[in-house]
Parts: C-alpha cells; sequence; structure tokens
C-alpha cells in the first residue's frame, strides 16, 4: 500500500471543511516523511494549512479517512 501526502487547508471559522490537494505518492514511509517535512518547512508559517501522510489501499480510501470527523479526546484530571 503507498503513503499519499496530502496539503489539507481549511476557511477561517470553518473548521469541518477541508480542501485537500493530493501532492505526491510514495512506496515506502521513509520517502514519504522525508517529502512531508520539505513541504512543511516551505509552507512560511501559513495557518490553516497542513501537511499530513496516509497510509491507504487506495487515493480515495486515504481521503476518506482524512475528511473523517473526531472528536477531541477527554483528558482525564489525573492525565493532565
Amino acid at each position: 500500500m503507498p503513503y499519499y501526502i496530502y496539503k489539507i487547508s481549511s476557511q477561517p471559522g470553518m473548521d469541518l471543511v477541508k480542501n485537500l490537494d493530493l501532492l505526491g505518492q510514495e512506496a515506502s514511509f521513509r520517502e514519504a516523511k522525508h517529502m512531508a517535512r520539505e513541504l512543511r518547512a516551505k509552507l512560511n508559517g501559513d495557518k490553516g494549512v497542513t501537511i499530513k501522510v496516509m497510509f491507504a489501499d487506495n487515493q480515495l480510501s486515504a481521503e476518506e479517512q482524512l475528511l473523517e470527523h473526531r472528536e477531541k479526546p477527554i483528558t482525564m484530571e489525573h492525565e493532565k
């Protein structure tokens, strides 16, 4: 399974709506991680833009996983 590298952006105040741009695809994690680090360095601190690496069977599956809404974990008092 390949590793997909995505640029994820959203408009201010619209965190649930994400724009996905496929930037590349690599066969190994090492190559994907290296590419993602290079792309993050070029962002120049853009707000609302994230670079992520996703391991998936195909591009559609990777995008579904990235668009999935996850609840923030509840931090228990003893975990702080």
